[in-house]
């Protein structure tokens, strides 16, 4: 264990002296070789009688060939290999291995390995601790080199099978899958499972491709095998006993996998942890991808306790007042299901007390960040700052966070989301996940990985949800009812349009969250929802769902009720609207329903004649930043109590 006893050593021993090491190496081995040389000359002897049996010996290799091959294509304990889902590994697969030894392109990285940053890394263990090595994914040259740096060790090279080609990233991480399994029951494909070896693993070191040159390359299925089989060959043995896992790759390992609160040491291509091991055996009991339900529907009442200290809700409202009175309504949807967590809301400076004082006694702990802007975006664009959402990762406070949108009402309880890992989330379109609503575990060096590469990772859609799915590629499909959006898909049949309006106005609800797009139902009129009037927003119209919230927000103090009153401006944008729908004719009707919302006659603005605007409507004689009327003073925060 001489390596690991001084740093100044093990650097020494690094680059330079690799031939060194194998030249003592040697020495130390002349002994054996005197007496393999007096071995050899023994078999010498015997040389003679084996070539007068040629014919026999051909015989016998024939017919042992013969009977391997029988027994390797028939023998169902040969190909019974441990899976990470059910299926097993195909014979032809094996047999190609075996036969041709062939490796697999997508499997293969050519990182050139920096040794000095090995030894800097291997600095990190105790050297009473480790005495053996498992190596996976590394050429035979590779394998020689290391067995030179580190000769007091006993290495052991991992062999690993393939997963087969037509285990593409979408089959992983499909759009869709049957939930209900109406039609069919979701199943993950399969990935080979390294096989234990029969001694104990105290460092397993993994060399991952990454293909950085190439879009996409945190979505390649080699580098996500190699990772969830080293993760499980480390878990294979009982108890707790310490494993080290070593990553060589220029891009960093999965981030919710292995994360960086286990990260003992990152020097260049290196990075080195000490996982929790019973955790990672939890991560290692969900579906491979989101083609299988992390959170099966049936099991979705189960009952979960937590640490309740240790876990919030939390939404963010930056750069606009006007979803204040969401986020309002989502506070006392969640207590009006029974949950009592926490509720955090991280506002920027744009948020006046006013609001603040509303937010706060609607029961939101607030907490002030500094914005973070996306380095990508335009100045003023509507995606400026919505990177703004890394700062959740700073409430370190808590163990887990349900992150939400201030656009959506929870309508059942569910806490019991807290039990599941970063990221959990729905599916959204491709093979991505729903920012919506999601799981997350704060981390302040989760936050800096994050920030580290905001200016090189592009977003599919410029914001913070396709950023989100950048970094976090290894994703938990939680049932879509726990984020339902309210939409009608273009293409849905008559049946799917009815199935999700009996769902949105279900008692009791089916649906955990109910999520408005479009128009915001405290920026309509009460009685109706104004979706309706804009001919490309009909899509996001319902009703039913409408009233829902309307409900709820009727449920709230009225103290409360004054932050979802109606700016002028926005009067008059919805009764232009109507007006548009009438010239129109469309044939909803909706633009025939006289409007009786009483906020309509209530005026919070120093303009009120929201009709005379209609004259000139489009004109930029107005601003969106009126100052409201009154002082406005911040209201005496009596926060909501738990509701049933």
């Amino acid at each position: 264990m001489g390596s690991f006893t001084t740093p100044n050593e093990t650097r020494q021993r690094s680059y330079v002296s690799i031939e060194d090491i194998y030249k003592r190496k040697l020495h130390r081995s002349k002994a054996k070789d005197t007496e393999k040389l007096s071995n050899t000359s023994i078999l010498d002897n015997n040389k003679g009688v084996r070539t007068k049996l040629p014919l026999l010996k051909l015989a016998l290799l024939i017919i042992v060939s013969v009977t391997f091959i029988t027994i390797f294509l028939h023998s169902p304990s040969f190909c019974g290999h441990h899976h990470l889902s059910s299926h097993s590994i195909p014979r032809p697969t094996l047999m190609k291995r075996w036969i041709w030894g062939n490796t697999d392109p997508r499997y293969t990285s050519h990182l050139q390995i920096n040794w000095d940053d090995i030894s800097k890394v291997l600095d990190k263990l105790n050297e009473k601790e480790y005495h053996s090595i498992g190596l996976l994914n590394f050429n035979k040259d590779e394998v020689k080199s290391w067995n030179q740096i580190i000769p007091e060790l006993e290495h052991t090279a991992l062999n690993l099978d393939y997963a087969e080609e037509n285990v593409t990233w979408e089959s992983l991480y499909p759009e869709w899958i049957d939930e209900e399994e109406e039609e069919d029951v979701p199943l993950c494909p399969s990935l080979p499972k390294l096989e234990p070896p029969r001694k104990r693993l105290d460092l397993i070191v993994v060399k991952l491709p990454c293909r950085v040159d190439q879009q996409n390359w945190s979505r390649d299925v080699a580098r996500l095998h190699l990772q969830l089989a080293a993760a499980g060959l480390a878990t294979s043995a009982k108890g707790n006993y310490p494993v080290h896992l070593l990553f060589i790759t220029n891009c960093f390992p999965i981030p919710n996998l292995f994360t960086c609160k286990e990260l003992v040491k990152h020097e260049g291509n290196a990075w080195l942890y000490k996982p929790n091991l019973n955790k990672l055996r939890e991560k290692l009991q969900l579906p491979v991808g989101s083609c299988e339900l992390a959170l099966p529907l049936k099991d979705k009442e189960r009952s979960y306790r937590g640490n309740p200290r240790r876990e919030a809700y939390a939404t963010i409202l930056h750069s606009a007042h006007v979803y204040v009175c969401g986020a309002i309504a989502a506070a006392q949807s969640i207590r009006m299901v029974g949950s009592t967590r926490d509720l955090v809301i991280l506002v920027d400076e744009s948020i006046s007390d006013y609001h603040r004082s509303g937010l706060e006694a609607a029961g939101w702990k607030i907490r002030t960040i500094q914005r973070i802007r996306n380095p990508k975006a335009e100045k003023d664009a509507y995606n400026e700052w919505n990177y703004s959402k890394f700062r959740l990762w700073q409430l370190t406070d808590y163990d887990k966070i349900i992150f939400i949108d201030a656009d959506l009402l929870i309508l059942r309880n569910m806490d019991f989301l807290f039990s599941m890992p970063e990221i959990s989330a729905t599916g959204n379109n491709a093979t991505l996940f729903n920012s919506g609503v999601m799981v997350i575990e704060p981390s302040n060096c989760t936050f800096l990985l994050l920030m580290d590469h905001i200016n090189e990772i592009e977003s599919y859609n410029g914001g913070d949800q396709g950023y989100l799915n950048e970094i976090f590629t290894w994703w938990h499909r939680i049932p879509r009812h726990m984020n339902f959006l309210k939409h009608f898909w273009i293409g849905d049949e008559e049946e799917k349009k009815q199935m999700k309006t009996r769902l949105f106005g279900a008692e009791p609800s089916i649906l955990y969250v109910l999520h408005y797009l479009g128009i915001k139902p405290w920026l309509c009129h009460k009685d109706y929802d104004c979706n309706w009037n804009t001919d490309f927003l009909q899509e996001f119209a319902s009703d039913v769902a409408h009233a829902r919230w309307w409900k709820v927000h009727d449920a709230m103090p009225e103290n409360l009720q004054q932050f979802c009153l109606l700016r002028t401006k926005q009067k008059a944008q919805i009764e232009w609207d109507r007006r548009q729908a009438e010239k129109g004719n469309y044939s909803d009707g909706h633009w025939k329903i006289a409007v009786k919302d009483k906020r309509m006659k209530k005026c919070i603005d120093k303009l009120c004649n929201w009709k005379g605007m209609l004259k000139h409507w489009g004109e930029t004689n107005w601003t969106d930043d009126e100052p409201i009327a009154r002082a406005s003073p911040a209201i005496k925060v009596t926060p909501l109590s738990s509701l049933h």
